[in-house]
């Protein structure tokens, strides 16, 4: 299970830290951090609706029912903000290489069941927040221009480094 998460964090530090970070130079437009987000949340969206479908333990049930919630709330605000603002997502090498490496970790987790279901789900989670909320503080709100991307993108932080210390609790608890 441990090399597991240490492939999971690896990925996503390649995905956040190489693909966005390989682009300091050019640092992401509005538009590709407007769908870098868009993508992070819809990939949580998918992951959780499988650990509903799989899961049999309540706080992962829970957790999982949250991670819908708030991240297709998030993104039903982020669709509304870059409407208002006349920005169109733009798809990138960032957006892209997210989505490849969820469907990859979600075959993965499809093939578990129980308490190892649990475990990797959970683990995936606190490591899929920590890189994105990284990669929030130190790349995409940096580089966001538009004032009002910036401020949604500071409130869509504090609300996933909640969801990262809800999962590390569950992490714990479920050890």
């Amino acid at each position: 299970m441990r090399s597991y998460l240490v492939i999971i964090g690896a990925s996503a530090a390649l995905l956040f830290g190489g693909a966005v970070g390989a682009h300091a130079q050019d640092a992401p437009s509005d538009p590709q951090i407007a769908h870098i987000a868009y993508t992070a949340g819809a990939i949580d969206i998918e992951a959780a609706k499988l650990a509903l479908s799989k899961s049999e333990t309540q706080a992962v049930l829970d957790f999982a029912q949250s991670m819908v919630n708030d991240h297709e709330a998030v993104n039903a605000q982020a669709l509304a903000l870059v409407e208002k603002l006349g920005v169109t997502p733009e798809d990138n090498p960032t957006s892209q290489s997210l989505m490849s490496a969820a469907e990859t970790k979600r075959a993965e987790l499809a093939e578990l069941e129980g308490a190892d279901f649990d475990q990797a789900y959970i683990e995936n989670e606190v490591a899929f927040h920590a890189q994105v909320n990284d990669a929030l503080e130190t790349v995409l709100i940096p580089s966001a221009e538009n004032e009002e991307l910036k401020s949604f993108l500071e409130t869509g932080l504090k609300l996933f480094q909640g969801h990262q210390q809800h999962a590390e609790q569950i992490a714990g608890e479920l050890k």
